[in-house]
């Protein structure tokens, strides 16, 4: 529950993101988030579900906030390198806080080179042609290759850095573009490799 609840308010954060016809908008919507988690459980809104499924997280509210600021930095008017780089830290780093919130034996070094390579694959992929994208994917190729073998706990973070490799490789491709890259996360999935 703990993960889906992560990704869940990941993939929410994005869309209040992307949905934004002005920056102040989405900038509102992302406030929203963070005043949600700064008040106790029993005093958030629960009208949304997702606020509901934030319960499974406590005790990540610091990483959570990292989230969602993380997010706000999209918002800007460019996408310059440190933007990008504080962008990738806060959504790795979200995982490094799942993995200690769920006690797993994985790294924090490795949960974190997954989530590194999960978060710019995403971004470059969701990124038109141009200087932005190029920026992505010249800040991937200086990642340091790490496999990422994580515990079942973190299974889909494993699917994720699965697929953000081979994204990465094309050029920041969709995640999840054709047959190959199905039958890539089914086996990630199953194996963790």
């Amino acid at each position: 529950m703990p993960t889906l609840a992560l990704l869940a308010f990941d993939a929410r954060l994005g869309q209040a993101v992307r949905q934004a016809s002005e920056p102040i908008m989405g900038q509102m919507r992302l406030a929203w988030w963070n005043e949600q988690l700064r008040l106790e459980a029993d005093r958030r809104e629960r009208s949304d579900e997702l606020v509901a499924a934030l319960d499974a997280l406590a005790g990540m509210r610091g990483a959570l906030h990292a989230l969602v600021d993380g997010w706000e930095l999209l918002l800007g008017e460019t996408l310059d390198r440190p933007a990008v780089e504080a962008f990738v830290a806060a959504r790795a780093g979200a995982f490094v806080g799942l993995a200690r919130l769920l006690a797993t034996p994985d790294s924090a070094a490795t949960v974190l080179a997954g989530g590194r390579c999960w978060a710019l694959a995403d971004l470059a992929a969701g990124l038109g042609e141009g200087g932005e994208r190029a920026g992505v994917l010249a800040l991937a190729a200086e990642e340091p290759h790490v496999p990422v073998r994580l515990s079942r706990a973190l299974r889909p973070l494993a699917v994720l850095a699965g697929l953000g490799r081979a994204s990465l490789a094309n050029g920041g491709a969709p995640l999840l573009r054709g047959r190959r890259a199905a039958l890539r996360a089914i086996r990630l999935g199953l194996t963790g490799r």
